[in-house]
């Protein structure tokens, strides 16, 4: 269990550095007027009905996800989907890190997971890869209390997931169960660990958020972010050994990762970040 929590955290601490970059560099770009501030539902970052807009949006994907589990077995339209989510999240981050180049090294990782599906380092690549486009471009499109009504809403629906209606669990195993670059794996002697990205994910859109609130200048506007990382690290490894102690329990990671995330984002704010 040692060897998996230090893995573990390695893939957490890659991809949340990747993510922060590519946040940074989108937030300079906006800045400087090379790139129009993106929305998710309103023109206003700060309006609280973008939150209510995209926990509709994840519940719909959802209803959509399992009906797809229910009535089509294979894994093509789930495979198709990931491809897309895959280019278009890397082109991204490519977009920063390989500028000119980034559509020809999106696409040669969308055809590596086709060529090489059962590879497991390429695929935890593409999902970090994923994440960290996702992530800070969430991040730069909502203001903090957007990504506050989120979370708790979101922590709300993953209670009722997990331990009321169980679809979530039901969907874990599904997604699982298809190879798909929407978790992240490390594999063990005795079976193969899975995170779900949306672990990954959701501390680095609140991550990038606050950063690019932060009432305080580079490179130090680093740090509320880096508080909040630290926060969601821990919970994280919380739920993990909680887990690990009860096997055949779910519990869900993300209101431990919300709650110490928001202690940690308040923490922040009253030393001066």
């Amino acid at each position: 269990m040692q060897s998996v929590l230090v893995k573990l955290v390695a893939l957490f601490l890659a991809t949340q550095a990747i993510g922060l970059v590519v946040g940074s560099s989108l937030i300079a770009d906006i800045e400087s007027g090379q790139m129009e501030q993106p929305t998710v539902f309103t023109d206003n970052p700060d309006d609280p009905v973008n939150a209510l807009a995209l926990i509709g949006g994840i519940l719909l994907f959802t209803l959509l996800l399992l009906l797809f589990m229910k009535f089509f077995k294979g894994a093509g339209l789930f495979r198709l989907f990931e491809f897309f989510v895959v280019f278009t999240a890397s082109i991204i981050v490519f977009s920063v890190f390989l500028p000119g180049l980034a559509f020809l090294f999106a696409f040669e990782l969308v055809a590596l997971r086709l060529l090489l599906p059962e590879n497991v380092s390429i695929r935890n690549l593409a999902a970090i890869i994923s994440v960290a486009g996702v992530g800070a471009l969430i991040g730069i499109s909502l203001g903090v209390i957007p990504v506050l009504v989120f979370l708790i809403l979101l922590s709300v629906y993953d209670f009722i997931a997990v331990f009321k209606t169980k679809h979530m669990v039901k969907l874990a195993k599904g997604i699982s169960n298809k190879n798909l670059a929407f978790t992240v794996a490390i594999p063990t002697k005795e079976h193969q660990f899975e995170l779900g990205t949306g672990d990954l994910v959701l501390p680095l859109v609140f991550a990038v958020s606050v950063m690019n609130a932060s009432i305080v200048t580079y490179p130090f506007f680093i740090v509320p972010a880096l508080m909040v990382l630290a926060a969601s690290l821990i919970g994280l490894l919380f739920t993990i050994g909680w887990v690990s102690r009860h096997i055949g329990k779910a519990l869900p990671a993300l209101p431990p990762q919300a709650v110490l995330m928001i202690i940690a984002w308040l923490a922040s704010k009253a030393i001066g970040f």
